[in-house]
């Protein structure tokens, strides 16, 4: 986000790194939540989905000045390739700062962040402790990019991996890369849900943070829903360009209770 004239969520309690691992049983955990990454990459390339993104500008007292929305549909086309199809996109009426292709690569990439064995090479994981979100016991670990090219985006945060399924069930941190002069981003979490009872799917991001420019600063509010998952079957038609109708009725995808937010 670049200001004309990005939540402050407190970071989650830091873990200290405990001793109840051993170094190798923290390598065979990073190489298998990165395996299960990629299988859950791979898999919900086969879903279908609408996501619901917003964006407020508020003012010091915490109005809304000003708001970017858009409502859009992941489905496939006529052609069985997999598109975005745009529900609802109010003219933006950000007046602090505006949206840059940084945002929006965040907000697609960055925010439902995905560390697969093909991208793992790319950061530092760090293992810090275990610690307990809801009903979940799950391993922390701090992850950042070991270096930046010009033009990607990447995430440094926290990730916690569930310890019974080994795969991810949320993540808290910030989208980075070599940044031009007077940008800023903001901090977010967000937070996955056991879709058909095999993989973690993110269901919702949401940042509330103050972005700090060079004269001047700017607080937003955001919040990502993904939400009405469902598996595309070989058997569904296309009507018209885009619509996906299943010849029978699919059954709802069988979802578990997402874990509670990270004590702040």
């Amino acid at each position: 986000m670049r200001v004309f004239g990005t939540i402050i969520l407190c970071a989650a309690s830091l873990l200290a790194a405990d001793s109840d691992l051993s170094p190798a049983r923290v390598e065979e955990i990073i190489k298998t939540f990165a395996a299960n990454e990629a299988d859950f990459a791979k898999a919900r390339e086969a879903y279908t989905y609408r996501q619901t993104a917003r964006i407020l500008d508020l003012d010091r007292a915490g109005n809304t000045v000003g708001r970017w929305e858009l409502v859009s549909d992941i489905i496939f086309d006529r052609d069985l390739k997999r598109t975005e199809k745009v529900v609802r996109a109010p003219v933006e009426t950000l007046k602090n700062f505006q949206l840059g292709p940084e945002d929006l690569k965040d907000l697609k990439d960055v925010q439902p962040f995905v560390l697969t064995t093909a991208t793992i090479a790319n950061y530092d994981v760090r293992y810090l402790g275990k610690e307990r979100l809801d009903e979940l016991d799950c391993y922390a670990f701090a992850v950042k990019p070991k270096k930046m090219i010009k033009g990607e985006r990447y995430f440094s945060g926290i990730l916690w991996v569930d310890d019974r399924d080994i795969q991810v069930v949320r993540t808290y941190g910030r989208g980075v890369g070599i940044q031009t002069r007077n940008q800023a981003f903001p901090k977010f979490e967000t937070t996955r849900q056991k879709i058909d009872g095999q993989f973690w799917f993110p269901v919702y991001t949401i940042a509330d943070d103050t972005l700090y420019f060079e004269n001047t600063s700017a607080r937003i509010r955001q919040t990502v829903k993904y939400e009405d998952y469902k598996r595309f079957a070989a058997e569904s038609r296309i009507i018209g360009d885009v619509q996906e109708v299943p010849v029978a009725p699919a059954k709802p995808a069988e979802a578990a209770k997402p874990a509670a937010p990270a004590k702040k």
